[in-house]
């Protein structure tokens, strides 16, 4: 039997980088110790950076892109992985440093992988991706600031993107009143749909902070922004408010004050899924599967193939694909 498979290789020439769909073989993949078949993998925005070359996040060409991946294990030089076990993978800089998802087939190391959590399938797993697992990541870490749904109501920026839609949804299955910020009037509905009890216009938190503390209102927030919005979310919190940070779709500067550190004891947590070590990821995937509703997650996901990835990559990073896109790497 043949071992020619299809993926999607981004190559750098003269004239800049350029992506298409290939024909390669096991001899092609680099080194690893599971050999995976994949089913599915997902558009993210690093995705949209690496199919185009920007960013600086590939080094090495020819290349093949895909933050994510799930499937089944072909064949296991670890005792963790046996033929036929259900895996996924995010992060590790996969997709960027290493051969990613947008493939038929995958060599990997065995420490990035984890067991595909019971109750989801393949796809599913790829609808939730690394966007969703960051949004989890969030919720936790809400949670372990001590922010429940009785604090008071959180807000959810980038709302429409993969890692808001994701929160909101799981915010709102958890009892949070969910507020949810977008400059997009005409997603109000499917905002709503996800479980948002108020839409936040993008315009009140892009005016430059004018003062270090505003008016209490959020007992937390996942931001997937950073910039203005954030500096105006900080300035909003409430006593003990938490702030998860996991964006930079506005900007990476952060223009504030320590005030509402230092007067409202507003706490500001970091969140990385890239290196999150493998007992954090299985805790954090156990959750999604229990506090994800599945309807929910499919109003989240589209459907794609292979070959639509490069008209993906460009409208990813442009702010025009709302919530998750999976691409079938079968077709």
């Amino acid at each position: 039997m043949s071992d020619a498979f299809r993926a999607f290789v981004v190559e750098k020439t003269e004239g800049g980088v350029t992506g298409a769909i290939k024909t390669l073989t096991e001899a092609d993949l680099p080194a690893g110790d599971v050999l995976v078949s994949v089913a599915a993998s997902s558009l993210n925005y690093k995705d949209g950076l690496a199919a185009q070359g920007l960013g600086n996040l590939v080094k090495t060409y020819p290349h093949v892109p895909g933050i994510d991946l799930a499937g089944t294990v072909i064949s296991s030089a670890s005792p963790d992985y046996k033929p036929g076990d259900a895996v996924v993978l995010t992060g590790w800089w996969v997709g960027e440093r290493y051969w990613g998802g947008y493939a038929q087939k995958a060599r990997v190391k065995s420490e990035w992988l984890v067991p595909l959590p019971k109750g989801l399938t393949p796809r599913q797993a790829m609808a939730v991706g690394t966007a969703g697992f960051t949004a989890m990541l969030c919720v936790m870490a809400l949670e372990d600031g001590g922010v429940a749904p009785e604090k008071g109501p959180v807000l959810v920026t980038g709302a429409t993107g993969g890692v808001g839609s994701v929160a909101v949804a799981i915010l709102a299955n958890l009892g949070y009143e969910v507020a949810a910020l977008t400059g997009k009037a005409s997603e109000h509905a499917y905002l709503e749909s996800l479980g948002a009890r108020r839409i936040v216009d993008r315009a009140e938190m892009s005016e430059p902070l004018g003062k270090p503390l505003e008016a209490e209102t959020w007992a937390g927030v996942v931001d997937t922004v950073g910039g203005v919005p954030l500096a105006r979310a900080l300035a909003q919190m409430k006593y003990n408010g938490v702030v998860a940070s996991c964006g930079l779709a506005a900007s990476a500067k952060l223009d504030t004050t320590v005030i509402p550190f230092l007067l409202r004891g507003v706490r500001l947590s970091g969140i990385d899924s890239v290196m999150k070590p493998k007992a954090d990821r299985l805790v954090a995937w156990a959750r999604i599967a229990k506090d994800l509703p599945l309807a929910k997650l499919e109003a989240i996901a589209t459907d794609h193939g292979l070959a639509e990835v490069p008209d993906l990559a460009k409208q990813i990073l442009t702010g025009k694909v709302r919530g998750r896109a999976v691409i079938d790497v079968n077709r």
